[in-house]
């Protein structure tokens, strides 16, 4: 089966973009943190590692409201520049939400059935193969019941809003009489102890989310769209990210609950959140090919940004030295 990538991307620090960004924020309203901005310049290195560890990707969707890596070849024959008035529908653009850009990638044209969703802060570290995402037809993922955070500056209120949507549509109960050879499954080790606990409630309360590239299929996207147009329509027509949207996680929970998956192992990747006490960890688990995904989440709380930049981009060059065919 073909499998595409799917990547998007901006440049928080074109001040074009700035501009037409500060035209339609409103105080209060959007997350304003140098951190949400600075760049880490490490882009190329996830090229580098899909190009090495998963050669066998169909093409790479490089959705960008309109700017582009100056190092970035786009003449490399895998490589889909996707402006966001390409897919998305106008009466959501301009868009400065996340939710929106995700939430249309099924619009994006000649995008396969079975693609894999990556912000760029994810990145293949070690050999890959197809069944690495998806077998059988279906999406990789790990199916553990969880409960949501509320917390300052989490998405506790968006993935309560999928909830909502998700408990409409679906029995907890009748989707475990249906589903359980793969809700109850041994690879998911210690995450199933939170599903045997949470178990006797009769709604979904939550789902665990390893914060690694999502595994979806097309199909799921447009159904959730025709039976769920308007909630995702309100979403799509916020110009920033609020409490009151659904998100991605949303067509992931909907293929867990219809059974629409194969389970995987919570040991295939790992999420990070960098900072000066943890680089030297990361960087013995990545040149030591621990995973084969690794997410490098950004953190507020880092002092030296420039310091720990540099030895992210030292630890990459350790396993990818070579220019990808998407450099010029």
């Amino acid at each position: 089966m073909d499998i595409d990538f799917v990547i998007p991307w901006v440049d928080g620090n074109d001040p074009e973009w700035r501009a037409e960004r500060s035209k339609y924020v409103a105080p209060g309203e959007s997350d304003n943190r140098e951190v949400r901005f600075r760049d880490w310049d490490n882009l190329r290195y996830w090229f580098r590692g899909v190009e090495k560890y998963a050669p066998f990707v169909r093409k790479i969707f490089f959705v960008t409201w309109g700017h582009l890596p100056e190092w970035l070849d786009t003449s490399n024959p895998k490589l889909v520049i996707v402006d966001h008035k390409d897919y998305i529908p106008e009466e959501y653009l301009p868009t400065f939400n996340a939710n929106t850009i995700e939430l249309n990638f099924h619009r994006i044209k000649d995008l396969s059935e079975h693609f894999v969703y990556f912000n760029d802060d994810m990145f293949v570290v070690s050999p890959t193969k197809p069944e690495d995402y998806f077998r059988n037809g279906m999406p990789l993922d790990i199916f553990s019941l969880n409960t949501v955070f509320f917390g300052k500056d989490s998405v506790g209120h968006i993935i309560g809003s999928d909830l909502t949507v998700l408990n409409e549509h679906f029995k907890k109960r009748e989707c475990f009489k249906k589903n359980f050879g793969i809700y109850i499954s041994p690879v998911y080790g210690k995450h199933l102890i939170r599903t045997v606990l949470l178990f006797p409630w009769h709604y979904f309360q939550g789902f665990y989310n390893n914060h690694l590239q999502s595994n979806f299929l097309k199909s799921t996207l447009e159904r959730v769209w025709d039976q769920e147009a308007e909630i995702m329509s309100q979403t799509c027509s916020c110009k920033f990210r609020m409490p009151t949207n659904v998100n991605q996680w949303l067509i992931k929970y909907w293929q867990l609950a219809e059974g629409k998956f194969s389970p995987m192992s919570s040991r295939a990747g790992m999420y990070y959140k960098v900072s000066e006490e943890k680089i030297n960890k990361i960087y013995d688990v990545v040149i030591s090919h621990k995973y084969k995904f690794i997410c490098l989440n950004d953190n507020e709380k880092i002092e030296d940004f420039d310091t720990v930049r540099g030895q992210i981009a030292d630890m990459f060059e350790r396993i990818l030295p070579k220019k990808s065919g998407f450099e010029r």
